[in-house]
């Protein structure tokens, strides 16, 4: 299978740089598997479209405002995505204009903050030490929401707000699970009211969710690294789902890959992981059965996943038609239910 096999046309302006103007108003594709059927649905419509027993699982990760400005001695501008805490006052990010960014390099941070290249751990990852100890607390204060590259303006206040989910609980994310960005309290609350069981787990999206597949096969392609928890009520849930056969929903594709990766000899794996899971056509799933999430990027991991769920040849005729319906694309896009 080759990666460019995996692509479609897209009209720019179909690319969404703004979420809808009210959460959980995005229009909703409804795809129907076994008979091919596609539906056009609005996200209000969702606790109708799911079946009695299902259980539905989120991705509650919370995104880290992980973008800060560094300056170094001589001015320059740099900037630093803090992708995760080391020991000491140290973080491992990635920096821009890399190839500048030597080991022993100084820079200073908003908050009177200094900091130090220590390491260079790969091409553009460095380990970088500073004066004081930062968290969350400080990214909050002095970072950006990292939109993704194919949103074309600066971070606002109002995407602090709709780029994380209502749910959002852990943070550690460096992209958001967006698909869970469709969901307000009161879907959850008309889910509740059916009896549909809910559970969540916590994977931390990476920058490599960005990383296009750069090898021509899919099969030569390395996935990127991320870490994941499942708590034991989840486990629990799953578990009981699988075990009666009831649907069990997974909500994003970071969701799939959790619960798929989980899953070993019938059961869950409760607690910490990680996992590098690469889900194309020819895989078959051991816990998800039905799977609603966003609309994807071209020769994107994320597009082949999606095929390797419901066909490769249903997925092109749904996408083509989902252009052609207007629907908005990608993080702050329109959704699809997988039935």
């Amino acid at each position: 299978m080759k990666i460019r096999d995996f692509s479609f046309n897209l009209p720019p302006e179909q690319i969404a740089q703004y979420p809808p103007e009210v959460r959980g108003t995005a229009k909703l594709l409804v795809l129907d598997r076994m008979s091919g059927e596609i539906s056009h649905k609005n996200m209000q419509d969702f606790p109708d479209l799911v079946e009695p027993g299902t259980l539905v699982v989120f991705n509650n990760s919370r995104v880290r405002k992980a973008r800060v400005f560094g300056f170094s001695e001589n001015g320059g501008k740099v900037e630093f995505f803090f992708l995760k805490p080391l020991e000491s006052n140290a973080w491992l990010c990635m920096v821009s204009k890399a190839k500048k960014q030597k080991v022993g390099k100084k820079f200073t941070f908003p908050g009177d903050i200094e900091g130090v290249i220590e390491e260079a751990v790969s091409t553009n990852h460095r380990k970088v030490r500073f004066s004081a100890p930062l968290d969350d607390s400080w990214l909050d204060k002095h970072g950006h929401i990292p939109l993704p590259p194919y949103i074309k303006r600066e971070d606002s206040k109002e995407d602090w707000e709709r780029y994380q989910s209502v749910f959002s609980k852990d943070t550690g994310s460096v992209a958001a699970p967006t698909a869970s960005l469709h969901f307000t309290d009161e879907i959850l609350a008309r889910l509740e009211e059916k009896g549909i069981e809910t559970a969540f787990v916590t994977l931390h999206v990476g920058l490599g969710t960005f990383e296009p597949v750069r090898t021509e096969s899919i099969l030569d392609h390395k996935m990127h690294e991320e870490q994941f928890y499942v708590s034991d009520e989840t486990a629990d849930k799953v578990e009981k789902a699988v075990r009666e056969g009831r649907p069990v929903l997974a909500v994003g594709t970071t969701s799939v890959r959790t619960l798929e990766s989980a899953w070993k000899d019938g059961k869950l794996q409760r607690g910490e992981s990680s996992t590098d899971i690469f889900i194309y056509p020819g895989y078959e799933f051991k816990v998800v059965n039905r799977m609603f999430t966003n609309f994807h990027t071209p020769e994107s991991t994320l597009l082949v996943l999606v095929s390797a769920f419901a066909g490769k040849e249903l997925i092109d005729r749904t996408y083509n038609e989902a252009v052609e319906k207007g629907y908005m694309f990608f993080s702050y896009g329109d959704a699809m239910l997988m039935k």
